[in-house]
């Protein structure tokens, strides 16, 4: 498989580059700098150049050119305005759902986070708020495309190492889980064509990959 991956210098989107890679698939991450092109180039993988902010659908669908999967795993990340919440991890999830269309890519995985449809309490904080609704309505517009997709809802993300066990459902606990293990299970939920169509919330936990994926 090719997979592209929007937001491809992002943390989870280098591992899973790696675990891609590894099994034989060939990835295409998307960056915003040609300087992340030259560290990200090697066997199997192909940066190509994509602002997302700045860039329209058409230049989406270009970028997605010749891949069977489209990953969005962008975000604004600890950037503190709130207009780049909306720029980057709603606007760019929505070029990215166009530009699939646009490419003929049907398969789509979306990187969201745990708990985003939840009311917010009346004194949340304005970029956390715009961040949360953000992620919110890109989840809603993919769920309402016709394209194959996938939502992945992770919890708390750490920099810790692969443990290979989680926990994934409709709606979990609270917790925390690993880049890596979320990057497993991005790889895991592209080979398995059940997990079409599913929004699931995940944690770290006791099931293997494997299984979590397969009974969720």
């Amino acid at each position: 498989m090719r997979v592209a991956v929007v937001g491809g210098h992002g943390k989870v989107a280098r591992e899973l580059v790696t675990v891609l890679v590894a099994r034989g698939d060939e990835v295409i991450p998307l960056v915003r700098k040609q300087e992340h092109v030259d560290e990200l180039a090697g066997p199997g993988v192909e940066p190509r150049l994509l602002d997302i902010e700045a860039q329209d659908a058409d230049a989406f669908a270009a970028a997605f050119a010749g891949a069977g999967a489209v990953v969005f795993a962008a975000g604004a990340g600890a950037d503190g305005r709130a207009d780049r919440k909306r720029t980057v991890d709603l606007d760019g999830s929505l070029k990215s759902i166009d530009g699939a269309q646009r490419a003929g890519v049907q398969r789509f995985v979306q990187v969201s986070a745990i708990g985003v449809d939840e009311p917010l309490p009346d004194d949340t904080g304005g970029v956390w708020r715009a961040y949360v609704e953000a992620k919110r309505d890109a989840d809603a517009a993919l769920r309402e495309s016709d394209l194959a997709w996938t939502i992945i809802r992770p919890g708390g993300l750490t920099d810790g190492p692969a443990t290979g066990r989680v926990l994934l459902g409709t709606s979990v606990p609270r917790g925390e889980v690993s880049r890596a293990d979320v990057a497993a299970v991005i790889a895991e939920v592209l080979s398995q064509p059940a997990s079409v169509g599913k929004q699931w919330e995940l944690v770290a936990g006791d099931q293997t990959i494997q299984e979590a994926v397969s009974a969720g």
